[in-house]
């Protein structure tokens, strides 16, 4: 049985294809049969039926996803897969909607429903919880939110922040002052803005205090204004430091705030103010929920199997 699917620009082609066809191999392995490119065409080969209908339907959401974008990640075409599974027999074109966040010159699109979801909650409400196991895209996605805001002028400053709370780890121990000791933490975030601005873009914008590093503990008693604040690693607040950091928003603020519930490293589990702030908060207007779970997960199949792994096991 075979099937193919032409391209009418190469360089659609040459994006979903890869660097050295890589993308090629990773569909056959996903799908489970043969593939070629032969000319502008992707051909597939193979005896299941139902894989050549998927074929059919993935090839074109492929050719959409690289023509707004400069390459296509494994983790894409993996959730353009499991997006058709969630949407049997949907017209791609209803697609076309997607939410997308503008960074300069650089576009990110939602890799899933629920980021959708969460890109829309982002833009709506004032206060942002993202919930779920790593890999989901909680962190990526509320930075490059942050970052658009602030190029844009909608906001003036983005401040990061986090509980400094490690498991086996103190700060006292790092080298450096209280910014050179909070750097470390802040990691996953440098990297997704690094990932859309280059990093002296990013320096810059830190050297001139539009982006604050600000510990967690040091915000108390202030009043932020026309800010984009993200709090990471939610999990490890306490219920108090939660309420205190929600008390800080002035006007023209937002804050999203990410964390998993599953990697708390309190003492008491019971006491995480991201834990609380579900239970007490869900019901208020202007504040939105994002739930993620592994079927979430954007990473890569092994990051989703080895979160599946861990939620059997509970």
């Amino acid at each position: 049985m075979s099937a193919g699917f032409v391209f009418e620009n190469p360089q659609v082609l040459a994006t979903v294809c890869g660097p050295n066809d890589m993308n090629i191999d990773y569909l056959e392995h996903l799908l489970g049969c043969s593939l070629a490119v032969r000319g502008n065409r992707i051909e597939y080969s193979g005896d299941d039926e139902k894989t050549v209908e998927i074929f059919n339907a993935l090839l074109p959401r492929l050719q959409r996803l690289a023509s707004i974008s400069e390459d296509i990640s494994q983790p894409e075409i993996l959730m353009e897969f499991k997006a058709l599974e969630a949407e049997e027999g949907k017209d791609p074109d209803s697609e076309k909607s997607k939410k997308v966040i503008t960074i300069g010159t650089r576009s990110v699109y939602p890799k899933s429903k629920k980021q959708e979801e969460y890109i829309n909650a982002m833009e709506n409400s004032q206060i942002v919880f993202a919930v779920g196991p790593a890999g989901t895209g909680k962190t990526f996605l509320a930075v490059s939110y942050c970052l658009a805001e602030l190029l844009s002028g909608r906001k003036h400053k983005i401040i990061l922040t986090r509980p400094v709370v490690e498991a086996g780890e103190s700060l006292g121990f790092l080298p450096g002052d209280l910014s050179q000791k909070l750097n470390p933490y802040l990691k996953p975030l440098y990297d997704s803005m690094e990932a859309t601005l280059a990093p002296s873009t990013v320096k810059r914008l830190e050297e001139t205090g539009q982006i604050e590093i600000a510990p967690l503990a040091y915000m108390r008693g202030r009043s932020i204004t026309n800010s984009c604040i993200i709090l990471d690693e939610a999990q490890n607040t306490t219920v108090s430091q939660m309420k205190m950091f929600l008390t800080r928003l002035g006007e023209n603020s937002c804050a999203i705030i990410t964390g998993d519930v599953t990697q708390i490293d309190l003492p008491n589990a019971r006491s995480s103010g991201l834990v609380d702030a579900k239970e007490r908060l869900s019901d208020v207007d202007g504040i939105t929920f994002i739930n993620f779970t592994g079927k979430d997960t954007v990473r890569s199949r092994i990051v989703q199997r080895i979160i599946d792994a861990y939620e059997e096991r509970k």
